[in-house]
């Protein structure tokens, strides 16, 4: 189980509380401002400003915050595999990067790309406005994406909603369907280097090591060799930050056409906004219509369909 604590400000810390508002807890802990509930992650706030996350969907949720007056991260994945092996020299490699967007959205689909950049392409990348996603807004990702479709080879793959639903329905966790996403994505990138050599392979970590391979257990061609994994990966090497850009611009990509489908637009995340989105769409459409929408196993569902039964 991920756990993560960030350090924030009293004015982000309200923020925070105000974003959570459907799924805030009753139960507060001594010391603590809220506790909330969104879907995968268990959110509880302190009057220090120290706010912990918990939880197999946590990343998701840290990433909304982080870089929002946060003034110390503090992140543990798991006691096993945690020291970082990359060498000093990382960042001057050339490396394929892999990231994910999506995960913490209702609406839309999962994104991952795997991307390989080599040293000859960073000052290019950079100039053309490659830095951590965290930092661009969705209009900026748009921008740069467009033109780093052209410079960089990658692999995109797209997890639609009813072929997510119906994974998970067979039992599959939002970890494992990640594994299996990145693992695919660095093979279908490898296979399109050709001649080119890469130094390392990063993957943006959600989970251990173990536990990722375990979820690719019978899979046919795992990839291993030259395989790193680090948190806040975007900040360690171009190609992770590049990947995240693509799959962002990919999900938005995906938000539009789906939002054109649903006749309104749909909004990102999985607060109260969503609900009464999807409280909407099952009143004018039926609940069938969430199934391609929609990450059915959230609660958003079922607090979806109470406002419509209103």
């Amino acid at each position: 189980m991920s756990n993560t604590v960030l350090t924030v400000s009293e004015d982000t810390l309200l923020k925070m509380k105000a974003h959570y508002q459907s799924s805030l807890q009753s139960k507060v802990p001594q010391g603590g401002v809220f506790m909330a509930k969104p879907s995968g992650c268990t959110i509880t706030a302190y009057k220090s400003g120290k706010v912990m996350f918990q939880g197999s969907n946590c990343d998701a949720e840290v990433s909304k915050w982080q870089g929002k007056s946060a003034s110390q991260t503090t992140k543990k994945v798991n006691p096993t595999n945690t020291k970082s092996t990359l060498p000093k020299n990382f960042s001057s490699l050339a490396v394929i990067g892999s990231d994910e967007v999506g995960t913490g959205d209702y609406f839309g689909p999962m994104t991952v790309v795997a991307s390989f950049v080599e040293p000859s392409q960073f000052e290019l990348l950079k100039e053309l406005g490659v830095k951590d996603s965290k930092e661009l807004t969705d209009e900026a990702i748009c921008s740069i994406a467009k033109k780093i479709v052209h410079v960089v080879t990658y692999s995109l793959l797209v997890l639609h909603n009813e072929k997510y639903n119906a994974m998970q329905e067979k039992g599959y966790n939002m970890n494992k369907l990640k594994a299996l996403l990145h693992n695919q994505a660095i093979r279908n990138t490898i296979s399109k280097l050709e001649d080119k050599k890469y130094d390392a392979i990063l993957i943006d970590q959600f989970t251990p090591p173990n536990l990722y391979y375990g979820y690719l257990k019978g899979t046919k061609e795992v990839i291993r060799d030259k395989v790193q994994f680090a948190t806040k990966a975007e900040g360690l090497h171009l190609s992770v930050a590049v990947s995240s850009i693509l799959a962002r611009y990919a999900f938005l990509q995906q938000m539009d056409q789906l939002s054109e489908k649903a006749g309104m637009t749909l909004p990102k995340g999985a607060g109260a906004k969503v609900d009464q989105a999807a409280a909407k769409l099952i009143k004018s459409k039926g609940f069938e219509a969430l199934r391609s929408l929609t990450k059915l196993h959230f609660a958003n569902t079922e607090k979806a369909l109470k406002i419509a039964k209103k």
